[in-house]
């Protein structure tokens, strides 16, 4: 049975990519999931991690499966599509594919982000979440996108992007950078028209789903 290991984002956690985790395994694909370390928890406990904590406790887990199994699928949402990108590189022998959902290549700043919200209780929402974010934890973040991009030109993994056309935390063109610096052969890249950030939530994931089992498949 084939593995997948799922990353997810900052600030958030295993629920983000839950739904296609589960679907992966109705699927015949065993799926791990975990949470980065310094998330799940407080505020003390983001503040007192970095983006290198967050790179180790994915390759902690990575390396855990590799023992099991001969090769991973690696899927990664939003901070987790950039370890996820990261991980694909050093272990390149060892990666059967790569799924990248909401890079944030490109993230929207904060001033952009407010402007974008349709509903008081959406903006209510996120004004929460970015004060009880160290900003320390924010910086770390800012570095881990900095520092993809020396990573994108290394990946030789066959890639699936994907990308809501709605999302407003990261800015649509950040998928078509993607397709053109990633060097693979073998990658492709979904627009989904009815989708925000949370693209294993929207209202188009059913098929956003039987797109990465399809392309899992085939590379698999």
């Amino acid at each position: 049975m084939d593995s997948c290991l799922f990353i997810h984002g900052f600030t958030g956690g295993e629920y983000e990519i839950s739904p296609l985790s589960e679907y992966m395994e109705q699927h015949h694909y065993r799926s791990i999931t975990f949470t980065l370390k310094g998330h799940g928890g407080s505020r003390q406990d983001l503040l007192h991690s970095d983006r290198h904590d967050w790179q180790r406790s994915a390759e902690n887990e990575l390396t855990k499966l590799l023992k099991t199994n001969e090769a991973v699928h690696l899927i990664g949402f939003s901070t987790g599509a950039l370890i996820a990108s990261q991980l694909s590189v050093q272990y390149k022998p060892r990666i059967k594919s790569l799924t990248l959902l909401s890079t944030p290549v490109f993230p929207l700043n904060p001033i952009e982000l407010l402007k974008t919200f349709a509903s008081l209780s959406m903006l209510r929402n996120y004004i929460s979440k970015f004060g009880s974010t160290p900003a320390k934890a924010t910086r770390e973040f800012q570095r881990l996108v900095r520092e993809s991009f020396d990573v994108y030109p290394q990946i030789e993994t066959p890639t699936l992007i994907v990308q809501g056309k709605r999302d407003h935390l990261v800015k649509s063109k950040s998928a078509n950078y993607l397709q053109q610096v990633i060097p693979t052969s073998h990658k492709q890249v979904l627009m989904v028209d009815n989708s925000g950030h949370m693209v294993c939530h929207c209202e188009d994931k059913d098929w956003i789903m039987n797109e990465v089992l399809k392309f899992i498949q085939r590379v698999g």
